[in-house]
């Protein structure tokens, strides 16, 4: 934006929680902030149906910031705590104080949540192509490293999956027990991981549902925590698969081909058009394998990690996320 369109933010930028009363206006400049820096013709409108202000604030109230002048919300901020992992975002600022350091101001609570959470690998999602966000969030220790790509394919009719499981249509004690499951899996993938809150988000806000592949011994051999539609993270007409891996060792390409399967399925029941899913290109094998059964990248950023190291991203692993 030209210099002579800028507020200047000379009065002091509050930080503080996040409301239920802002989520209107934090919606709205998340939109117009990304839409303005893709270049969109109609920024306001950008991302659609897609929630994700909403939904993140509704998973955890006190992990979601908003940066505030002179008592009008300007930016926000969210923090997600997956066990050991912890991750950031989506940050966004009205675009006419972009790079008045209100940015580094709602990073602030999110690195005091990272503490207070305990967690040992901390990440985010951001355009490789910006060297002004890779510089920001280098600042406090984050370094990009493979790139990710977020994927989609048409919706096709699939066989139903063998020991295919919703979360969804457990009883509660059920329910208890695939959490356990689900930790068991998940801290195999990496130490400490853990997708307990977004199975229960996902439940709770009626976003979509969690599928769990039972194997042959009790133990989970997969799962994905799935959004379905408008008013979730997919948005109309889709599932996004916002998480999703399988047991590591022997034969785990085989489950991931058989969680794919699996998602897919999902997709077709709740009759949505398109499966959008991300992994990150450290994690080769499972690239290979989404591309080879029809996915295409539709968006391409890097993460960021901190400490620089690979986390749960490398060629054995067979995970779907992206950290957006």
């Amino acid at each position: 934006m030209p210099a002579a369109k800028r507020t200047s933010a000379a009065a002091p930028v509050s930080v503080r929680p996040l409301t239920e009363p802002d989520l209107d206006r934090a919606d709205e400049i998340f939109r117009i902030a990304f839409g303005t820096f893709l270049g969109a013709p109609e920024p306001e409108t950008f991302f659609g149906t897609v929630d994700y202000v909403r939904t993140r604030w509704a998973a955890d109230p006190h992990a979601a910031f908003a940066a505030t002048l002179e008592g009008e919300v300007v930016g926000s901020n969210f923090a997600a705590h997956w066990g050991s992992v912890g991750f950031f975002g989506p940050l966004t600022i009205r675009p006419d104080l972009w790079d008045q350091g209100i940015g580094r101001r709602l990073m602030e609570p999110v690195l005091a949540c990272f503490d207070t959470w305990e967690n040992r690998h901390l990440g985010l999602f951001t355009f490789s192509h910006s060297p002004k966000h890779l510089e920001l969030y280098r600042r406090y220790g984050f370094w990009p490293r493979f790139l990710t790509a977020i994927m989609k394919k048409q919706v096709s009719a699939r066989a139903a999956v063998p020991g295919r499981v919703l979360y969804g249509e457990l009883t509660v004690a059920e329910r208890s027990e695939a959490l356990g499951l689900s930790r068991a899996l998940t801290e195999a993938v990496y130490e400490g991981l853990s997708l307990e809150r977004e199975i229960m988000a996902t439940q709770t806000q009626g976003l979509g549902d969690t599928v769990l592949l039972e194997g042959a011994d009790s133990r989970l051999d997969g799962l994905a925590v799935c959004h379905c539609g408008a008013g979730s993270e997919a948005g109309a007409d889709v599932c996004f698969v916002k998480f999703g891996a399988v047991r590591p060792g022997r034969d785990a390409a085989d489950r991931f081909e058989r969680l794919l399967d699996a998602c897919e399925q999902l997709a077709a029941e709740k009759q949505l058009g398109q499966l959008d899913a991300g992994t990150n290109l450290a994690r080769q094998d499972a690239y290979r394998r989404m591309v080879d059964r029809g996915f295409r990248t539709q968006l391409q950023g890097v993460t960021m990690h901190k400490p620089n190291e690979p986390g749960y991203s490398h060629p054995d692993a067979y995970v779907i996320d992206d950290w957006r």
